[in-house]
């Protein structure tokens, strides 16, 4: 299966240059793969390029979910973390998914000086 880079995500998302949402598409149509890093730095951009909010940040990431033609990385741990980024949207969605991924690794508590992540259950604020 094709994997997708942040910049190929992010014009699926967005939609904001016409000839390469259509590249986008088409590349995508007979399936791809997304990592969790590709997300990550796609929910960043999102944030801090195009000032989306934690909701609007939240709803593409559930778009990708469940997109007919991509494969989300261990999409459980995704939705995991989405959860968890609802529940607490100031935590930031890759702190959230930080957490989740530690969780189903088996690698917990996950050590953190961030007071807000520090309350989530699964931490160890130091």
């Amino acid at each position: 299966m094709r994997a997708v880079d942040t910049n190929l995500l992010l014009r699926l998302v967005a939609r904001d240059d016409p000839k390469r949402v259509v590249a986008a598409e088409n590349f995508v149509s007979n399936g791809a793969w997304v990592s969790q890093l590709v997300l990550m730095e796609v929910t960043w951009v999102l944030e801090s390029v195009y000032d989306l909010t934690p909701k609007e940040v939240g709803t593409a990431v559930d778009m990708l979910l469940n997109h007919t033609s991509l494969t989300v990385q261990d999409s459980d741990v995704v939705h995991a973390a989405l959860d968890q980024f609802r529940a607490a949207p100031a935590l930031g969605f890759s702190d959230c998914l930080v957490l989740e991924v530690a969780r189903k690794a088996g690698h917990l508590p996950l050590g953190t000086f961030d007071r807000r992540l520090g309350k989530l259950g699964g931490t160890e604020r130091l």
